[in-house]
């Protein structure tokens, strides 16, 4: 099954591939040329340009990471190439993991997708156990475990992880007649989402004109079922979401939601769904610390300090990602050296504190960057506290292979047909329909 499996995704993503590959590569094309040796690791300078693979805002040079990075190495160069959404990403990656050719020095493998790749991928990609400066105990035990095979091969270094809060616009609540303390609006849900969804229901009645509760419907299914530790597989690794009662039940939450209009009828990391962060469109968002770093980088300058973070309803986790270093990379040792550096708990610590990318090496707990950490987003609040304690109540999730495919289907295929006026089983038999065609293929 795994074999045709792979075989007809590969075919899917050919013309994916075709169009992204070149992005994928463009990390060289841009800062590297040929030595004339069939090589394309240096520039002008003679420095080594390493290239990175990314998706998202994940904020390592907004951070000033490559920048500190290459002042420690003046030999060094870093390139990055970015794709804004992970379900564009990863087709194209996993296409030139496949075929072991067209990979970047660097590559990066969100959560979601790091169950598939471990399993199938390993053999493309470097044993970072081996690095040295790689010291697992630095990690999570369970990110750890997450990047490494049955047989002891580590094949990704963790980065993030996306303990759950939610973050709320301040001036929006206040007009809306809600409290604007996050300790307050914390209790307001405490304990059950469907509070939340309750709390959506006072909002609207008062709510500023032209504004949601919330972002979207699959920001909302994505923060339930990031509370449970099953949800789309069991610990025996069978496929499970349409019999987990868990699933359903978020997805019907999710569905009356949108029929009352709490939600806007968006799809997340859209042109659409970026436009109304700029335009103030919608009061709360559930806001793993990365989003902080989405909701700076869509808004306008006065939005700094208008929002503030509170305790989710249920401690969950929603996100956190990888960096592999593929074998058929140009730069492999020098990118080993490179991915040790950016995920040592240091640099972690440096990126939670500007980017809010919340570290998976609890070491950095309670360093000042973390315990003391604000964003410009949420002023002169302390964010780390409220992060960490999300971290530790979060469950530790059971992740398969095809946890992507069945999310964007609950999503994209599912709960956003809610917002457009489709039933709940509507909505959910669309969702299924998708989601088995292509977990068919």
């Amino acid at each position: 099954m795994r074999a045709r499996i792979r075989t007809a995704r590969k075919a899917m993503v050919l013309a994916a591939a075709a169009s992204l590959g070149a992005g994928l590569l463009a990390g060289c094309a841009d800062d590297g040329k040929s030595d004339g040796s069939g090589s394309s690791d240096g520039d002008s300078g003679g420095k080594t340009t390493i290239s990175v693979g990314l998706f998202g805002t994940m904020g390592f040079k907004e951070a000033g990471l490559y920048a500190e990075y290459e002042k420690l190495n003046p030999k060094i160069k870093i390139a990055e190439n970015v794709v804004e959404r992970n379900e564009n990403y990863y087709p194209a990656l996993l296409n030139h993991l496949t075929t072991n050719s067209g990979l970047l020095d660097v590559q990066a493998v969100e959560v979601a997708n790091i169950a598939e790749v471990t399993a199938t991928q390993a053999d493309k990609l470097e044993d970072m156990s081996k690095v040295s400066g790689v010291d697992k105990s630095k990690w999570l035990d369970w990110k750890w475990q997450q990047a490494t095979t049955k047989d002891g091969k580590t094949i990704g270094l963790g980065t993030d992880v996306g303990p759950m809060a939610i973050c709320y616009r301040t001036d929006l609540f206040k007009q809306a007649g809600l409290p604007t303390d996050p300790a307050e609006v914390g209790k307001l849900w405490a304990g059950d989402w469907a509070k939340l969804v309750k709390v959506g229901e006072r909002y609207k009645s008062k709510a500023p004109k032209g504004t949601f509760f919330m972002d979207s419907p699959g920001g909302l299914i994505q923060a339930i079922l990031g509370s449970e530790k099953e949800k789309f597989y069991n610990s025996s690794g069978e496929v499970i979401y349409k019999t987990n009662p868990a699933v359903k039940a978020a997805f019907d939450l999710t569905a009356d939601a949108a029929k009352k209009g709490l939600v806007q009828s968006q799809t997340q990391f859209q042109p659409g769904w970026n436009s109304t962060i700029a335009n103030n469109k919608f009061a709360a968002i559930a806001c793993p610390p990365w989003m902080l770093g989405t909701i700076k980088g869509n808004s306008k300058p006065d939005a700094a300090g208008k929002w503030a973070v509170a305790e989710a309803p249920k401690g969950g986790n929603w996100g956190g990602t990888f960096l592999t270093v593929p074998k058929s990379g140009k730069n492999v040792k020098e990118a080993q050296k490179f991915v040790t550096w950016l995920t040592a708990p240091e640099q972690q610590a440096k990126l939670f504190k500007v980017q809010a990318s919340f570290p998976s090496a609890p070491s950095t707990y309670t360093m000042p960057e973390v315990t003391g950490a604000t964003n410009e987003m949420t002023g002169d609040q302390k964010i780390g506290p409220v992060f960490a304690e999300a971290a530790k109540a979060a469950p530790e999730q059971v992740i398969g292979p095809k946890d992507q495919i069945i999310m964007q289907g609950l999503t994209d295929n599912g709960v956003i047909l809610a917002t457009k006026g489709k039933s709940a089983k509507e909505a959910w038999d669309s969702a299924i329909k998708t989601i088995d065609n292509k977990l068919d293929q």
